[in-house]
């Protein structure tokens, strides 16, 4: 150290206390100041995370046969003819997506548990799975994509989905329409 660096030290200090000489400490407390507004709880429903429950949730052992191609869809009961055109045509935005490929079954069927209970809690109406077109498998077929559509009829949220059009993934992604929790 120097003696001019000293010097500067000395000066700052000086500045320091001549600027904190009105100041007066707070009164040592381990407490927070009580706010005369009171907030109550908001309860939030907590993640579902057991993984072995999660994992049964969406079975493997429930299918339906479902035509495979373009025309590939399915609506519940009750659901108009129209909403599924609607949906083909891409009459609702696509909120979110999620992408499965890569994914094994057990890890493709754990991502859209969880994809989809996110999407209800965010009161999403239309989403989009891409699952592949399986050019990468061993028969060069979708592994995925019967699976996925076995998984959605389960979900009682599930109204309706479709193949995706070409824009939005074509024969490797599917658009699904959600319940409306306004």
């Amino acid at each position: 150290m120097t003696c001019s660096d000293s010097a500067n030290d000395e000066d700052e200090k000086a500045l320091f206390h001549i600027a904190m000489r009105d100041v007066a400490p707070l009164p040592a407390s381990d407490k927070l100041p009580q706010s005369s507004a009171k907030v109550s709880p908001v309860p939030q429903k907590q993640r579902y995370t057991d993984k072995t429950a999660l994992a049964d949730n969406l079975s493997d052992h429930i299918e339906i046969e479902m035509e495979a191609g373009d025309a590939w869809s399915f609506m519940r009961p009750g659901i108009s003819v129209q909403t599924l055109k609607r949906l083909r045509r891409g009459y609702w935005r696509i909120e979110e997506t999620l992408d499965l490929h890569g994914f094994t079954r057990d890890e493709a069927r754990q991502e859209l548990s969880f994809f989809l209970e996110s999407c209800v809690q965010n009161k999403y109406r239309c989403i989009r799975v891409v699952h592949g077109k399986g050019l990468g498998s061993k028969d060069r077929e979708p592994v995925l994509k019967t699976r996925i559509g076995n998984w959605l009829i389960q979900c009682t949220d599930v109204l309706a989905f479709c193949q995706a059009r070409s824009i939005d993934g074509g024969g490797g992604a599917m658009l699904i329409l959600l319940k409306n929790r306004t």
